[in-house]
């Protein structure tokens, strides 16, 4: 018997049509937010910030980004229940550490006393910062950590996603400079239901075999 989780991950794939009149309700919306707050991070550093763009003045914002490029993404905006935007810290600094530090003083994880030894984890982050302070490469890949947590999620929920690299980043991370608060978006994720013209929907789905990409040694 095949265990549900491979069942709901061999369920998903990357929706290319969008039911535009069928919306995620706000009790699933509640537990995706939940779980991508939960995501996984190095030193549990959480770089992200995530802005979703649901209200008709924010869709026409979005639509706006692809003027210039990868046209054949901008249906999404419309037509999905929601676009959440994925973005980071390009420059994950001690202060933005303290944060993570004192919320886990607040949740009883770490003691008060322990404080400024909690920010001995923070030398990872040091070790990913170039000699501008910038630490892009490695909080984009925190990131995406928080990226596949949320396809599972929405797997597990049968909610429909579709990730987005085909972005304009420049116009994107221009146009919500204000919500994005510095932060950088790398990739977008359309959620919602899958149209009857779904094509992609009724393909088998196709992966490289266990034997060619895992070893046991």
């Amino acid at each position: 018997m095949t265990h549900q989780i491979i069942k709901d991950l061999n369920w998903r794939h990357s929706t290319k049509k969008y039911n535009a009149n069928k919306k995620v309700s706000k009790e699933d919306l509640t537990i995706i937010y939940e779980a991508m707050r939960l995501s996984a991070s190095s030193i549990n550093s959480q770089p992200w910030r995530f802005v979703v763009i649901k209200s008709k003045t924010a869709r026409m914002r979005m639509s706006q980004t692809f003027a210039h490029k990868f046209e054949f993404n901008e249906p999404h905006v419309g037509e999905s229940s929601a676009i959440i935007l994925f973005a980071h810290n390009p420059e994950y600094k001690r202060e933005n550490y303290a944060e993570v530090v004192d919320k886990g003083i607040e949740d009883g994880r770490t003691k008060p006393e322990n404080r400024e030894e909690a920010f001995g984890s923070f030398f990872f982050a040091e070790l990913n910062t170039d000699e501008n302070g910038n630490t892009s490469p490695w909080t984009k890949a925190q990131l995406y950590l928080a990226l596949g947590n949320t396809l599972h999620t929405l797997a597990r929920l049968k909610i429909d996603s579709t990730p987005i690299e085909g972005l304009d980043i420049d116009l994107v991370n221009q146009e919500f400079k204000k919500e994005l608060g510095g932060y950088q978006c790398e990739v977008a994720l359309a959620i919602g239901y899958q149209h009857t013209q779904d094509y992609n929907a009724k393909l088998t789905k196709s992966r490289r075999s266990l034997e060619s990409i895992l070893f046991e040694i």
